[in-house]
Order: structure tokens, then sequence, then C-alpha cells
């Protein structure tokens, strides 16, 4: 890493009109929260292959991988694992074609690669991830997507999986047809306490009739490039019923998922937008409409995403949405919505009105300043634990080929992160937030969560042809938190659906914020299932916990900067 002032010096080469002091003032000031990129010092050193490195022939070969923060084997620290994908034109020895990784947590930094013994090394072209313990056997189980069939993994509980998707019904397999799966999240959406599963669906892809770049030709800025989505046959969502005797039936057509115009589906947020206690499913869809699944409390949805106003842009257009996340970034008690979109757009902010009406404050709040980015992963993140919930967006382009030319800003790209100032309005602070932020990648899926448990939230990125990052979250702040894990009794054991109200003071003044356990999200990835609270300079604060079963539980006087496992009926587990 360049010190500051080689990096001046680097500057004044090529803008030599500037004094030493403007340019000691252009360089930004570094906030006391750093994210460094340690994934190779971590033990992450494989590369996560996924088409061709200089060009591609189909759209497959674009949309790159998941990621996941999972403590599978339940020890209290955050296990990696990293979808994988493959090349078409690749041909791989014995051993060495590319398969998804599992990495557990040494619990000092390190991370140890487990695949082959847990026994979840698959090839293919896998797409996203998420989990939830659909089983309610105290071990959650991982569900990956794939272009063709899926693998619901079942947790053995002694560090081994099971793939059982062909016997629990969730294949997704169709005759004469490979899905191309996206997005997915566990979801117990009928509130019987076991877990049911959405699948979002991109396009019904063949690369036997799929047109060639050529064929059009297919062009971005001139340049030839992959075709799609639009002219392709989009694919369809899939809801699947927990039966809950470990198989699951497709109720796509029954519950009203297959009664929408919106497809191209991607990201998959699940989140009670109207606080009616009813989990509903949003899924942001490129180069369409997005869909807003509102939950009927009788096994169906219906699509209101239009009305609602979280299907287009601010100005009625339709954009390319991949990545998206949920939060009450406002404190006023109705979760919010961030979703990413392609170059030459903004990432969109849905503010929640109430009523499940949004208000577009893409350029109010601040976040439309940026338009040259591509952006994927997502999420609200307080990433200087001061109670007010920050974004931060992961971003590459979609095409090898604009690395050739000086189009947007290349192939590889940096991140933005965005301060929320506390009045409902954000500060761009990408480039005093350390090298991790800074550093160019061609990043797909990210994650959330503290995986060296020392209360701020760390990023798993994962990249597309290239190694997977993993930042860490270095600060300085003297800010408290809490951390919270829930375990169902009644409700789905992983506790998915259940929301958490932490009051405390902020300012000597009180101050509400609240979160929902959540399976998937951002772009095809899965988060940590802990709910994580900032509490900036408060010492204590107290919880409010509202079970999918319709149990509350509260905590009256909970510790600060201490992880917390709160069991449902029962209260904080000793």
């Amino acid at each position: 890493m360049r010190s500051r002032r080689e990096f001046i010096q680097s500057i004044s080469r090529t803008a030599a009109v500037f004094t030493f002091d403007q340019l000691i003032r252009a360089v930004p000031t570094p906030l006391p929260v750093q994210f460094v990129n340690i994934a190779r010092e971590a033990g992450l050193h494989r590369k996560t292959i996924f088409g061709g490195t200089r060009r591609n022939t189909y759209l497959l070969e674009t949309t790159g991988c998941g990621a996941a923060f999972y403590d599978f084997d339940n020890d209290g620290w955050l296990d990696i694992f990293l979808v994988n994908g493959t090349r078409f034109e690749a041909q791989y020895a014995p051993g060495e074609a590319p398969v998804s990784r599992l990495y557990k947590n040494n619990r000092d930094g390190t991370f140890t690669d487990i695949t082959i013994k847990a026994g979840v090394g698959r090839t293919g072209w896998g797409q996203g991830c998420c989990i939830g313990d659909y089983n309610n056997d105290g071990w959650d189980d991982l569900f990956v997507t794939y272009w063709g069939d899926c693998s619901l993994y079942r947790n053995n509980g002694d560090g081994t999986f099971t793939d059982v998707a062909e016997k629990a019904g969730v294949t997704t397999r169709m005759p004469g047809l490979k899905r191309w799966n996206s997005g997915c999240a566990f979801v117990d959406y009928d509130r019987d306490g076991n877990l049911d599963l959405f699948v979002a669906n991109y396009i019904d892809f063949d690369p036997k009739t799929a047109p060639l770049p050529e064929s059009g030709p297919c062009l971005y800025k001139g340049l030839v490039v992959a075709c799609g989505p639009p002219g392709l046959k989009g694919g369809k969502n899939i809801l699947f019923h927990n039966n809950g005797d470990g198989g699951f039936t497709d109720v796509s057509e029954k519950s009203g998922i297959l009664k929408t115009d919106g497809t191209y589906g991607l990201g998959v947020l699940v989140c009670d937008f109207d606080n009616d206690g009813w989990p509903d499913i949003y899924v942001a869809d490129d180069s369409t409409s997005s869909i807003l699944y509102k939950n009927n409390h009788d096994g169906t949805f219906t699509d209101i995403g239009i009305e609602s106003g979280v299907a287009y842009s601010a100005d009625g257009k339709s954009q390319a949405g991949m990545g998206v996340d949920a939060a009450d970034y406002d404190c006023d008690g109705l979760f919010d919505v961030v979703k990413t979109n392609f170059a030459g757009d903004t990432s969109s902010l849905y503010r929640n009105t109430g009523n499940m009406t949004f208000d577009d404050q893409t350029f109010q709040a601040g976040l439309g300043k940026n338009t040259r980015f591509l952006g994927w992963g997502a999420g609200f993140l307080d990433y200087d634990n001061d109670g007010w919930a920050d974004i931060l967006v992961c971003n590459g382009h979609v095409y090898p080929e604009v690395r050739e030319s000086a189009l947007e800003s290349g192939y590889r790209e940096r991140k933005i992160v965005y301060h929320n100032l506390g009045n409902r309005k954000f500060e761009d602070v990408s480039m005093k937030m350390g090298p991790g932020i800074t550093e160019l990648a061609p990043a797909r899926g990210c994650a959330f969560g503290d995986f060296d448990n020392d209360g701020d939230i760390d990023v798993l990125v994962n990249c597309i042809n290239d190694v997977a990052q993993l930042l860490r979250c270095d600060s300085t702040l003297k800010h408290n938190w809490i951390k919270i894990k829930l375990i169902g009794v009644k409700s789905n054991r992983s506790a998915i659906g259940t929301r958490v109200y932490c009051r405390s003071a902020y300012n000597n003044q009180g101050h509400n914020q609240m979160q929902e356990v959540r399976s998937g999200g951002s772009y095809i990835s899965q988060s940590d299932l802990r709910l994580h609270f900032g509490l900036g300079s408060a010492k204590q604060c107290s919880l409010e916990i509202r079970w999918p079963s319709g149990q509350t539980d509260k905590v009256a006087d909970a510790p600060v900067n201490k992880i917390i496992t709160i069991v449902e009926g029962k209260g904080v587990k000793a």
C-alpha cells in the first residue's frame, strides 16, 4: 500500500498545476472505521471461476455467484461458504474442476477449507445460496441454486452434509427445461413453524438455442457482448411449501406466485413490510418491473410492486435490478429498501411510508450522485455502531469486454459506502473507508457478519474469476453494541421472520431500532442470522422480541458489548 506522500507525488506528476498544500487538502482524511481485505491471510486463496475472462458468449457467464456467512457447526463463530461456477470451454482433469467451498472459522482470524470432508464440493454453474433449519433439528441447512438442478444440503450436525434436494422435492427439475435459478430464501410464509423455500428464476436458458453475440449483433456502447436478458424467455419464480416431514410441495401456481408480469428475477428479499406479522417477498428483476409479493395470510400472494412504488425508478422506468436489502434506516418503525442497478443508473432507495407504499428517495437521500458503477451485492450495515443503518454496495461490470475500453469505470470497480447522517440523508464516504473499499474488484455477491466477534460488521465478497474478498472492519470508535442470536421453539428453529425492537438512549433521547432475522438477501447471498444493533454511547438497552408464532418476549436491561442468545418463551440463555 502506498504512503500518503507517495500518493500525493503520483498525483502531482499528472496534475502539476496544483500546489503541494492543495494536494494535501485533496487527499481524503481516513475515517476512524476502515475496511481491510484480509482474504489471503485468512486462508481464502482459491478463485471463483465463472465464464470467460476476456469475452463471454452467453449471458450465463456474466452473473457470478453468491456468498454466505454461516455458522454451520453452532460454535458461535461465522464460517464461510462461497458458491462457485465453471466454464463452457474448459476441460478439467479429475479432481481439478472448480467447486463451491466451505471454510471453517478457526477463531483466530483464519479459516480452514473443509469442502471435501463436508460433502458440499459440487461442480456446476452455481448461483446463489441461503440458509435455514428446514427440519427444525437445531442445525441450519444450506440451499444452493444452480443453472439446472439445485442442492439442498441437510446439515448432519457432525460437520458433514447430505444433498437431499431430489428426495425433498426441491431440485427445480422440469422435463425439457434447465431452469436458471438465482436468488433464494427460506421463509415461513404460512407461520406453521416450518420453513418454506422461495427460489427466483432469471431466464429459461439453453445454450443450444441461445443467440450468439454476433447474431444481432448484441451491442453495448459499440462492443459486441453476450445477448440478453431482453429478448430471452424469462424464468418463473418458485415457492415450495414445507410439508413438515422432510419434503416440500411446489405451490407456485396455487399461491399466486406465477400471477405476475415480472421476470428475470435475481435478488430476493423477505420482509414484513406492512407490520402485519406476515412475511412479504420482494424480487429485484432485471430489465423489467420488480415484484413485491404481498402475503394475503391465506397461503396466497398478490404482486403489488407497481402500485406500491417499488417496481420502477422514480421516473417510471424499468431498471436492471440486482441486489436488495431492507432496514429501517430512518428509525420510524417501517422497513425501507435499497436496490442495486445497472451502470448508467443509480442504486434505488425506497422509503416505506406505510400501508405498503414507498417513496423513491434516491436523489433526496444522496444516492443519486453515483451513476457510473454497476451494482451487485448490497446491504444496510451500521459500520460505526452509532445506531443508524449505513449502506455498502459492491460493484463490477457485467461485460469483461469493457476492460478493453474506457467505458464506465472498467470491468473491476470499487465499492461505495454511504454513511447515514440520521436525518434521512446519506454521505458518500467511500474514499475515506480504507483499501478494502477502494480496491478494484469484479464483485458479485456479498454477505455481512461479524466473523471475528469483535463487535463490528465485516463483509464477505464473492468475485468473478478472482479470489474472494474478506473485508475486516477495523474501528477505533468506542461505540457500544449488542448482538443477538435467536432460537425458535414454537416458531422455526432458525427464528427466521422474528422481529426485534431495540430501545436505547441517543444524544440523551430515546432511540428505537428494529431488525428481522432474514434468510437470503443482498445479491443471491446469505448474511449472519444474528441481529446486530449499534448503540452509540448508550450503556444499556431494552429488547422486545416478536416471534412468528405470536409469542412476545422482553429483556429489560440487556448487556452491551455482548453476544447474547434468546430462546423463544424462555428469555436470555445463560
